[in-house]
C-alpha cells in the first residue's frame, strides 16, 4: 500500500488545468483537478465549452474557490468544503477559478 497527499504534488506551472486519475474501474473515476485562474476550454466544434457527461459527477472543492455555470443560466460559487452533485447530461463549465491561489477538486464520476 502507497499512501499519498492530496496537497502535494502540485505543478509549479499552472499554464493548464492539472488532471490527476486516482482511480478508474468500470462504475467510478475518481480525479484530483487543480485549477488557478482557469475555465472551461471551449473544445472544437462545441459550443462554448459546455460538458455534457454520460455519467453523474459528485464534486468537492478541497481548498480555493469557483463558479460552475449551467445552460439554464444557473451559477453556482463554491468554496473550501462546498460540493454538488452534477446529474449526467446537465450541461456546465466552469465559469471561474481563483486566479491567485490553486484551487484543488476532487470530482466522482460515476
Amino acid at each position: 500500500m502507497k499512501t499519498a497527499n492530496i496537497f502535494e504534488s502540485i505543478p509549479d506551472n499552472m499554464d493548464d488545468e492539472f488532471f490527476d486519475l486516482l482511480i478508474k474501474n468500470e462504475h467510478v473515476t475518481i480525479e484530483r483537478i487543480i485549477s488557478k485562474g482557469h475555465a472551461s476550454p471551449a473544445p472544437a466544434g462545441d459550443d462554448k465549452g459546455w460538458y455534457d457527461q454520460a455519467s453523474n459527477e459528485w464534486v468537492i472543492v478541497l481548498k480555493g474557490s469557483a463558479v460552475i455555470a449551467f445552460e439554464n443560466d444557473t451559477e453556482v460559487r463554491l468554496g473550501t468544503g462546498d460540493h454538488i452533485t452534477i446529474p449526467a447530461h446537465s450541461k456546465h463549465k466552469v465559469k471561474w477559478t481563483d486566479p491567485e491561489a490553486e484551487t484543488v477538486w476532487l470530482a466522482v464520476h460515476y
